[in-house]
């Protein structure tokens, strides 16, 4: 281990700590709404840099590295299309969000279905967060960490061992994070990091580029432009990772479902102060979005002329940083790894206290005449907390027996919980007088249709293919039983907003730039340029 290294990774974690600190001192949690959604006081640098860093964990430096490295660019669609879907949120799923007064997802179809439809998919999204999302996030920063500071070297303990080590550090740490200072701390520390984020990735692009160009940048940058141009092409083919058709079928529905419907995201632009800093966050979330291609492309180009293979893809973006880097360099952008995964596992817990403690216990006591208080529900709020952090530290090193590249795995995973929740939100919110049963049949069957399709029968089809066929079937069948049994009354959308709902005046300029720049930006990295055949 390079001293240097790690005193600077100390020193910087230190302050990003010290800096949320100080600026939350004096925000006491006294209310759920406090620990929750921060009094819903949030300005739009806070909702942006929010969204943007609780999407952006460990898993994309690690996974989209990986992928570019085996495969090619086709991995930043994820990335890249997911603009398309956040402006769709911004302009017509927020705005109905606020002016119901939601503090969950959820809590959508309790007003559209019945209270059951919300409890069971509130228990749906708490099983995807303990078994995959909060375990995900930890596996992938142990993965970062080890593999720039090689701890089971140091250690002189087995790879998996390592792991297990630091997954119970990140999960600690994490928690005490998410329960000590709830939503407000973590968006500072999401403010913080943003900037280290970005300024880490440019000096990473300097030093990677003058190493392949042997102390040359300009040479580092023909290099990369001239040779091994197939690893720059994002439009996929068929036998690609992400086949350039899936970003019209599933794909879309889970971007959709991610930045519309998926708590821990949505949390975060239903913390703001007003909808127009909801929709300004959201457009600085979607800027940070199409700088995915520098921020956790690049690292997976530069070792494609590092390392003619590798036995640990898992650890490209590790090696990367540790090889090209100068060890201050290489401390700091540890810091920002070991800081991307707090702050992805702290809202993701946070969001998952909101989920059990608003839609499931508070209900439930509520039902058995028992009185809750603002203080019971912060201290039960904490318990489940670091119930759902331990069984997640448990959980989290088991995907080191993962065999797919692990992005992709990662997102099949996401597939199983995100599409059969979104539908149903989908067939609410475009009829009125389909009936709560359908929203259960229509859960139901995509849930075991998807688990079927992926693990008892080989369709031969890409599974964002498969989600997009299920979606369309689910959707057919509730519609189908909307007619044969519709509601007796129309469902009427509620309107009790606690924040001013005007619109951001520029948004559709604005927007129409972004969706230009994300259109370009397929284009510069396709065979019409960069990746042309030389």
């Amino acid at each position: 281990m390079n001293i240097t290294a790690f005193a600077t990774f100390i020193i910087v974690t230190f302050l990003v700590a010290l800096i949320s600190w100080v600026k939350t001192r004096r925000h006491k949690i006294t209310t759920s709404a406090g620990l929750f959604l921060a009094n819903r006081k949030l300005s739009f640098t806070a909702v942006g840099t929010a969204l943007f860093f609780t999407n952006i964990s460990a898993a994309e430096f690690v996974g989209n590295s990986e992928s570019v490295y085996l495969n090619n660019m086709t991995v930043m669609a994820w990335g890249i299309s997911s603009v398309f879907a956040m402006l769709i949120v911004s302009e017509f799923v927020i705005p109905v969000y606020l002016k119901g007064a939601m503090s969950t997802t959820p809590d959508f179809l309790e007003n559209r279905y019945d209270s059951q439809t919300k409890k069971l998919v509130s228990i749906v999204f708490l099983i995807g967060y303990m078994v995959n999302l909060l375990p995900i996030v930890l596996y992938t920063g142990a993965v970062a960490l080890n593999g720039l500071f090689h701890f089971s070297d140091i250690w002189d303990i087995s790879y998996g061992a390592s792991i297990w080590i630091l997954v119970w550090c990140i999960g600690l740490i994490g928690s005490l994070y998410s329960i000590l200072g709830g939503l407000k701390a973590i968006v500072i520390s999401d403010l913080v990091l943003g900037v280290c984020m970005f300024s880490g990735a440019l000096l990473l692009a300097y030093f990677g580029l003058k190493y392949v160009g042997n102390g040359d940048l300009q040479n580092g940058i023909h290099t990369i432009l001239s040779s091994k141009t197939e690893h720059l092409n994002s439009i996929g083919t068929a036998g690609d990772a992400i086949p350039f058709s899936t970003i019209f079928t599933g794909m879309i529905l889970m971007n959709l479902f991610y930045w519309g419907t998926e708590q821990v995201i949505v949390q975060q632009a239903l913390a703001s102060s007003n909808l127009e800093a909801s929709q300004k966050g959201i457009a600085l979330a979607c800027a940070g979005k199409l700088l995915g291609p520098l921020l956790f492309i690049l690292p997976g180009i530069i070792a494609v002329h590092m390392y003619q293979s590798m036995e640990n893809t898992t650890e490209v973006f590790s090696r990367v940083v540790s090889e090209v880097s100068p060890p201050v360099l290489s401390g700091f952008i540890a810091a920002v790894i070991f800081g991307a995964a707090i702050t992805s596992f702290s809202p993701g817990l946070n969001s998952a206290s909101t989920l059990f403690i608003l839609n499931l216990y508070k209900p439930f006591k509520e039902k058995e005449g028992i009185p809750v208080t603002e203080k019971n529900l912060l201290k039960t709020s904490k318990r489940f907390e670091m119930f759902a952090s331990l069984l997640a530290m448990f959980i989290a090193p088991l995907f080191l027996f993962s065999s797919d590249s692990f992005y992709t795995f990662m997102q099949k995973i996401n597939a199983a919980f995100s599409i059969p929740i979104f539908t149903i939100m989908f067939v609410g919110f475009v009829t009125k007088k389909v009936p709560p049963i359908a929203a259960k049949i229509g859960l139901a069957f995509c849930l075991t249709g998807y688990i079927l399709t992926q693990m008892v029968f080989d369709t031969g089809i890409h599974f964002l293919h498969v989600l997009a066929i299920l979606f369309v079937l689910t959707s057919v069948i509730m519609l189908i039983i909307g007619k044969l049994y519709p509601m007796e009354r129309a469902y009427v959308a509620q309107n009790k907003p606690v924040v001013d709902l005007k619109p951001w005046k520029y948004r559709h300029w604005v927007n129409g730039l972004l969706l230009l720049i994300m259109i370009l930006l397929f284009l510069l990295f396709s065979p019409l340029y960069l990746s042309a055949a030389r």
